[in-house]
């Protein structure tokens, strides 16, 4: 595990993994302790730069490309954690504490440091997150199966396509940054859909109580059943948590309220 490359100011970077490579930015600011970024599933990075842009420039700042998501590789058939590559992020930045916001996916991704590294995390984001080893309504897992099986008949296209007509997205696809999201989904190379290495975890739900960290959940009414169910749960959970629910959002709280994010983000660090 090594830093390949890293510039200053907002600068790239690559950090090798076992089997990966993860690609991302940092930007530096006043404070002390940087906010660490973790982007959705079929995401990337560039996801967060409504968020980025409305934020208080004095937060340091890193964003990176999950394992097999944007820029960052991963070496089919070598089994992982995203929340064990976000940890050696953090080591190879020597990087002793950082906040976290995780977004969907990357959510659990935030939620599996937090547990597994509790002096890592001084405090916690999550945005509309889902929890690994979520056991799926039968809505949802019809309408996924749907997308792999395109993906694996070689129908990418289709799958991007059904992907973006998800109702996940209802709300998102009416809004004015559409078409960020459209060319998110165009970019995403639909690799998980096919093959996803992921490591199989005990369920993340019976382990929220031993998160230490202090929380704030940023969630959506207009969400999905499956994810108003994990905040639900979540929020029950977690000892130190506070909660603000968008009445008219949905899913993608950063594409459709990326100020709101940002403000109620700064706000939270802050304090």
């Amino acid at each position: 595990m090594d830093v390949i490359w890293a510039l200053p100011d907002v600068s790239g970077f690559a950090v090798t993994l076992d089997g990966a490579t993860l690609v991302g930015e940092r930007r530096d600011g006043q404070r002390s302790v940087p906010l660490l970024l973790v982007h959705g599933f079929g995401g990337s990075r560039r996801d967060w730069d409504p968020v980025l842009a409305a934020l208080d420039g004095e937060v340091s700042t890193i964003a990176y490309d999950q394992r097999g998501f944007g820029e960052s590789s991963a070496e089919p058939g070598v089994s992982f954690s995203h929340a064990n590559d976000l940890v050696a992020l953090l080591d190879a930045f020597e990087l002793d504490q950082v906040d976290l916001c995780g977004l969907s996916l990357g959510g659990a991704t935030a939620l599996g440091c937090a547990l597994d590294a509790p002096e890592r995390v001084r405090r916690i984001v999550l945005v509309s997150p889902m929890l690994a080893g979520w056991s799926w309504s039968e809505e949802w897992i019809a309408l996924w199966k749907a997308i792999g099986r395109a993906a694996r008949a070689g129908e990418l296209e289709t799958a991007r396509s059904l992907w973006w007509q998800h109702p996940l997205f209802a709300t998102t696809r009416e809004s004015p940054r559409a078409e960020l999201l459209h060319r998110s989904i165009a970019n995403f190379s639909g690799r998980q859909w096919v093959q996803d290495d992921q490591r199989d975890e005990w369920p993340m739900v019976e382990r929220l109580h031993a998160v230490e960290a202090p929380t704030l959940l940023l969630t959506a009414a207009l969400d999905l059943p499956d994810f108003r169910l994990m905040a639900e749960l979540i929020e029950a959970a977690i000892p130190n948590i506070a909660r603000r629910d968008d009445p008219a959002a949905g899913h993608l709280l950063t594409l459709e309220r990326a100020a709101e994010v940002a403000a109620a983000m700064s706000a939270f660090l802050r304090n």
